[in-house]
């Protein structure tokens, strides 16, 4: 997912999703300076029904108002702020095309056309060294049917994408678990992916946003914009996106969620998804390919303060997910001569409950959600007995304009430790004891590894960033028969 300078949304948006805005809903204009300069002072939106304009249900606050005085105006603008998908550069490539884009938004259909390209080398360590490149073309439409058809308030979202490229963790670590490069199909490459299609209104006065039909969880649920800026996890953590129930991107699953705002300082998500496996209908069109197992049952209630004088605003986020599929017990089957002492595991549902939390420590260049550097940590605990992992704790930091003359710069930086489930950790030592194969991918017992990634984000121009990525795995394979790998790259974000 890209780096972003402001808050924008490509699901959720009060402007056209083809004039890149900031999450106020502001649209780009033609040169640097202009761009750069919205983008720090965006004006007040225009209120459309989405979930950035959720009325509260109650018109006070919870937590924060034993903080500081509220700000109503910056609370209503950056209410969303985060928990959509992205879009992926502030600006356009080809200005020229605003004059076709306003008419055909004001005639009902939005879109954004956008590339993304990455460059990630194996320098040092893991397997042997060596580059692997991939790639996503993205379109993403939203059609207002209320001026198409008459349905008003309704919104239709679409996203179709083209992926091909090979994953550098598999090729040159020696890694399986966990992707070093975000862009990479669950299922290979795919000419014409159909990811998110579903419709979205607002009912009860705005108090109420509902959206329904194929949605990527990990866009709705345990996301932000910050996580984003990141390769590794984005769109969630990897302990959360790498589940079955938590479909992630382009990997869509059928249900709907709704977002109510009870009160300005808190809003509350939930809804009921199918939960399938992840790596079924690999192209996004053949629905009657999938098979449910199960439904998946999130909730997330996020806590959105903002501190001090200079307003500076946080995301405190907790969530559950309940899975009602069958899994087995990820013990495996355990040799004959152990079964005895290790007693039985048959394996059952799946519990998922995460927190997450950014901070802005500093405002610079404008009064929105983006314009400062914030602090993020994370902790995800599932299941052990039906998952691969069984814990991640991360922390990290996002920092804008660092450099003196470079002030729309983003330099990012992130540490995360993975636990794999001590039931799967046992079932190995034991095949391992008893002289049988752990497969060709697997060196031996696994038990945990960690990442460190840092970026820089450079704006080049409207419409194109330019980002610099260095990673360092620790442990590759999750065990230390890997030498740890250094990993160097170049992300490419482009939107016409």
């Amino acid at each position: 997912m890209p780096l972003l300078f402001a808050s924008v949304e490509a699901r959720a948006q009060t402007a056209p999703v083809a004039q890149t805005s900031s999450q106020s809903g502001s649209v780009s204009t033609v040169n640097v300076r202009p761009i750069l300069h919205s983008a720090a002072n965006p004006p007040k939106p225009t209120k459309i029904p989405s979930a950035q304009t959720l009325e509260t249900l109650f018109n006070t606050e919870s937590i924060s108002s034993l903080l500081n005085s509220s700000d109503d105006a910056l609370r209503e603008r950056d209410l969303s702020a985060g928990y959509y998908v992205p879009a992926q550069t502030f600006g356009n490539l080809v200005p020229q095309l605003a004059g076709p884009r306003k008419w055909l938004a004001d005639k009902g259909f939005s879109f954004q056309l956008s590339y993304k390209g990455e460059g990630v080398a194996n320098v040092g360590g893991g397997k042997r060294k060596g580059m692997d490149y991939a790639h996503e073309v993205t379109l993403t439409t939203r059609f207002d049917l209320g001026k198409l058809i008459g349905w008003q308030g309704w919104m239709l979202h679409a996203v179709m994408m083209e992926r091909a490229g090979r994953q550098v963790s598999h090729d040159y670590v020696g890694e399986q678990r966990i992707l070093l490069s975000e862009v990479y199909s669950l299922s290979g490459g795919a000419a014409a992916h159909l990811a998110d299609i579903y419709l979205e209104k607002n009912f009860f006065h705005d108090t109420v946003n509902l959206n329904i039909g194929r949605i990527t969880l990990t866009h709705t649920y345990a996301t932000s914009v910050l996580l984003c800026t990141f390769m590794i996890q984005c769109s969630a953590p990897v302990a959360l996106k790498s589940q079955q129930g938590w479909s992630v991107y382009p990997k869509a699953t059928w249900g709907g969620t709704i977002r109510v705002r009870p009160t300005r300082d808190l809003i509350v998500t939930t809804g009921v998804y199918q939960s399938a496996p992840l790596t079924e209908n690999p192209s996004g069109w053949a629905w009657g390919a999938e098979h449910g197992t199960g439904v998946m049952l999130p909730i997330e209630v996020t806590w959105q303060p903002f501190f001090g004088p200079k307003k500076l605003p946080g995301h405190y986020k907790v969530g559950f997910g309940h899975d009602t599929t069958h899994y087995d017990d990820v013990i495996g089957s355990v040799p004959a001569a152990y079964r005895h002492s290790v007693g039985s595991h048959l394996g059952g549902a799946r519990d998922t409950f995460y927190f997450e939390a950014d901070q802005m420590i500093y405002r610079k260049g404008g009064d929105h959600q983006m314009a400062g550097g914030y602090l993020m940590a994370g902790y995800i605990h599932n299941t052990p007995s039906t998952s691969i992992f069984s814990d991640q704790v991360y922390f990290g930091a996002s920092l804008l304009g660092i450099f003196p003359g470079r002030p729309f710069d983003r330099f990012g930086v992130m540490y995360s430790y993975y636990q794999i489930s001590h039931n799967l950790t046992l079932g190995q030592r034991l095949k391992v004891d008893a002289g049988l194969s752990l497969g060709p991918l697997v060196n031996g017992p696994q038990t945990h590894a960690a990442t460190l990634e840092a970026y820089y984000g450079i704006p080049v121009m409207p419409g194109l960033v330019m980002q610099p990525v260095f990673e360092y795995m620790m442990r590759p394979g999750e065990t230390s028969k890997i030498p740890n790998a250094i990993l160097t790259g170049l992300k490419v974000l482009a939107a016409l």
